[in-house]
């Protein structure tokens, strides 16, 4: 008889214990997604300080923004399929992809990868023979490409922590070199 009675005591404090821990897990803050968001480009516009154009982009996960400076050319080469234009020659970037369609590579994704001294870094991946394979790119020429070949942007969220805060624009617009 003891031994039901120890039985049902444990059962009795696991389950207090257990309905406390579910109470408890209510309260905690799920642990954030790691890994990179995938972004959606906005806009590309003139910054006013700087007079310089960027591309801003915005993360669809928690909705932070950054601003990188880009040139003439690039602005170019982003506005172009941005806007749905289909200019009457191929730009550099229609080039490429045609190049990449004839030797049957397809561009899967783009990543902005970092943020350093001043300077975004970006990852083309792209697969061919079902092997994946990843080149080093400036993230203007990664975003022309994408948009291009209708290929997800994503951005390491470190981009973000180092550029701002969540739902503001980035800091600074940085530059690419």
């Amino acid at each position: 008889m003891m031994t039901w009675r120890r039985i049902l005591a444990t059962c009795l404090l696991v389950g207090a214990a257990g309905s406390a821990g579910a109470r408890d897990r209510a309260d905690v803050t799920p642990p954030r997604p790691i890994g990179p968001q995938e972004a959606e480009v906005v806009a590309v516009l003139v910054d006013q300080r700087t007079q310089a154009p960027a591309v801003v982009l915005q993360g669809k996960r928690d909705k932070r923004q950054i601003a990188m400076s880009i040139g003439l050319a690039e602005a170019t080469g982003i506005s172009v399929p941005l806007r749905g234009v289909t200019p009457p020659r191929p730009l550099t970037h229609d080039l490429f992809l045609t190049l990449f369609g004839r030797l049957k590579v397809s561009l899967a994704r783009v990543v902005i990868t970092d943020f350093r001294d001043d300077i975004y870094y970006a990852t083309l991946y792209l697969t061919a023979d079902g092997q994946e394979m990843t080149l080093d790119s400036r993230p203007s020429d990664a975003i022309a490409l994408a948009l291009r070949a209708k290929a997800p942007v994503l951005v390491e969220d470190r981009v973000f922590d180092k550029m701002g805060s969540p739902g503001s624009p980035g800091t600074g617009p940085g530059r690419q070199i």
